[in-house]
């Protein structure tokens, strides 16, 4: 049964919106018998970044999710589930963060470091089979032509190979692992269009 999506946006966006404030709770207040103010906030450093690295993810993949169903005008009972599944990893972002906020400066931070790269792998894993099954089920608005699916899919496709890269690097330099991961979430940022209009200056020709 077939049905139109906008309470599946109205529910995603319940969750992306409770996901990305839960985030804040994880930095906390120092007490007075941690010293001096000042320097119990700085202190805090790797909480700050892990919260605006996951800040930025959540807040991306939202953007991204709302340009899907853009696309998306039905829905049926296996996308709902499979929506759900990626709602799952959105809902799991605050633990692999708090568990890096605490161990950054410590010595299990590459763990701490790899449990964080896992989850965001397998969010962008799942938004591919999201995206993938309402192309194959025709779930799809029919002004989006084959061509400009199979586009988006490449798009897409882009965001679990690239999250397996934070992934290994995550081994070798934590640091540079979660740079990568703020420099991704800037790039999906990014309009669709734009970069199309990107690629197509990179080659005239094509």
């Amino acid at each position: 049964m077939q049905s139109e999506t906008t309470r599946v946006e109205a529910f995603s966006d319940a969750v992306f919106a409770i996901a990305i404030t839960l985030l804040i709770l994880e930095i906390k207040v120092p007490t007075q018998d941690q010293g001096p103010l000042v320097a119990g906030l700085l202190r805090q450093w790797p909480s700050y970044l892990a919260f605006l690295a996951s800040f930025l993810y959540i807040g991306v993949m939202w953007i991204n999710h709302h340009r899907m169903f853009t696309h998306i005008k039905k829905a049926d009972d296996a996308l709902l589930v499979l929506n759900l599944f990626l709602l799952l990893g959105v809902t799991v972002i605050p633990f692999p963060t708090a568990v890096l906020a605490e161990h950054l400066h410590g010595p299990d931070h590459k763990s701490a470091a790899i449990l964080y790269n896992a989850t965001f792998v397998v969010i962008a894993v799942m938004f591919n089979v999201l995206w993938r099954y309402a192309v194959a089920g025709r779930l799809v608005d029919h002004a989006v032509s084959a061509e400009a699916a199979r586009n988006i899919s490449r798009q897409y496709a882009l965001g679990p190979i690239l999250y397996l890269v934070c992934f290994a690097l995550a081994w070798i330099n934590v640091h540079a692992s979660m740079a990568t991961n703020v420099a991704l979430a800037l790039f999906f940022a990014l309009p669709p269009s734009l970069l199309r209009k990107h690629a197509a200056s990179a080659h005239p020709g094509s």
